[in-house]
């Protein structure tokens, strides 16, 4: 475990090292946003945008888990070796003592940690931008590492938002915020380039190859003209798609909409399922008759049928989707917990309870809800590869994330057609629906593992295990 923790801190202290740059850029533009919206509120609202709120998560993120990471490893190395007996350690520790016996679990944690950090890091580790589609006669339908030429254009990218003119303090914030987002916007290039097939320099132009295009530039018009050191290489490590866009890339900013849809509506679903089960469990009688009646028809109706009909009467969007899968999703929760709590409202402690006059919510929430949380995180960590799953299902149909916003779903569903000649464009992001779901599934069973005594093989009475890890 120290191993995996110090591995961890030395890879986030090299992307910080390496994009320090960004990351000071980040947190500047985020103390003039927070200047702005407090002084200019309808000023800052016009440049606000997700994707400069992307660039201010992921600092926030490189920032704040080495840091975690740190107390960690240094808490891991500090602690000696406990000889204390399994009676004398909490419940919690015991099942995470016995989590951590699990090889294969803890591996599946380590990649899923990996992913969810590449989803909060992608504005600082995705070599490209998940839309830019230029030169596609030459970067389209290119295979995995695959190195291009490029010309270096003298002209800078065009500004996403044009300054805004006057003088002032809200002025020159705005001005200070937008410059900002220009520099995290063409972090990875500056100026404008030109993907060429060759080049070859005559005189005072240059004359490039696209395609089947033959075009002539004029040195003056490219950056570092007159040092001859006119042109760059590009890699595409996970090769290009039809628009030559690159796959690493969407694949990195897919994981942020699959996961973020997976926790999102696995949450709302969980936290839905154990509130109607625990209520239809405690209070019994016709509100258990009419929940359960309700969690029968949503469970006989066809799931798929239902969304496709959700969808196509309110139009496809991130938010729609997310709360579709959460109120498709939710039944079997409320069934694990209800008869959870019909065994638990019989035993002696709730009996006790009643009978000290506690009211019905505190005993729901101090003593039942506590006692049901082993079901209900079992339930949770299978239910978000479910909906990754599903998610993908409905991108592949054209149903869930409108592009050209990437999602690994929509990645697949662009590639299906040309999949025997350019197999990767569909193949990396099967690959990572195919990890994500697997090693959620597993961290599943090693959570049900280590929460069941039975399956611990050991009682809490005996000594700790020791960890593989």
């Amino acid at each position: 475990m120290t191993f995996f923790l110090l591995s961890a801190l030395t890879l986030f202290l090299l992307i910080l090292l390496l994009r320090a740059d960004l990351v000071l850029i980040s947190f500047h533009s985020l103390f003039i946003a927070t200047a702005l919206a407090f002084s200019a509120p309808e000023s800052f609202w016009e440049i606000f945008s997700a994707e400069i709120l992307e660039f201010w998560i992921a600092a926030i993120y490189l920032i704040t888990v080495p840091i975690i990471l740190a107390l960690l490893a240094w808490k891991s190395i500090r602690k000696k070796k406990s000889e204390q007996h399994r009676d004398e350690m909490s419940l919690g520790k015991i099942s995470l003592r016995a989590f951590m016996r699990y090889t294969i679990a803890l591996y599946a944690s380590a990649i899923i940690f990996i992913l969810c950090s590449a989803a909060f890091l992608a504005p600082f580790i995705a070599p490209f931008s998940p839309y830019d589609q230029q030169d596609f006669l030459v970067t389209a339908y290119q295979p995995p590492l695959t190195r291009l030429e490029a010309l270096i254009l003298r002209q800078p990218k065009n500004l996403i938002i044009p300054m805004q003119q006057g003088s002032g303090t809200t002025v020159d914030l705005a001005n200070s915020l937008i410059s900002d987002f220009q520099l995290l916007k063409t972090r990875n290039e500056p100026n404008a380039i030109r993907f060429v097939d060759e080049y070859r320099i005559e005189g005072n132009n240059v004359i490039y190859r696209q395609g089947m295009r033959t075009k002539t530039i004029s040195l003056g018009e490219l950056a570092g003209g007159e040092s001859r050191h006119i042109a760059i290489k590009r890699t595409f490590i996970l090769g290009t798609d039809q628009y030559g866009r690159d796959i690493l890339s969407r694949v990195i900013y897919g994981s942020k909409i699959s996961l973020s849809i997976g926790f999102l509506a696995a949450l709302i679903s969980v936290t839905l399922g154990t509130v109607i089960g625990v209520t239809s469990g405690y209070f019994g009688g016709w509100i258990d008759a009419i929940m359960m009646r309700i969690v029968d028809i949503l469970i006989a109706f066809p799931t798929l049928f239902l969304i496709l009909i959700i969808i196509a009467t309110f139009g496809n969007s991130i938010y729609l989707i997310v709360i579709t899968l959460s109120f498709t999703g939710w039944m079997g929760v409320a069934r694990i917990v209800r008869s959870q709590v019909l065994s638990l409202k019989e035993q002696e402690f709730i009996l006790a309870a009643k009978s000290l006059g506690l009211s019905s919510m505190r005993i729901i929430f101090r003593h039942l809800a506590p006692n049901t949380l082993t079901p209900v995180i079992i339930a949770a960590t299978l239910r978000i590869g479910t909906i990754i799953l599903a998610e993908a299902g409905l991108s592949f149909l054209g149903l869930s994330v409108p592009p050209p916003t990437p999602s690994w779903g929509n990645i697949i569903n662009e590639g299906r057609d040309s999949l025997l000649n350019y197999w990767w464009i569909s193949t990396f992001p099967g690959i990572a629906i195919l990890t994500t779901v697997v090693c959620f599934n597993l961290i599943g069973d090693g959570i049900r593992d280590a929460l069941d005594p039975r399956m611990r093989g050991i009682s809490a009475t005996e000594g700790p295990a020791e960890s593989s890890v």
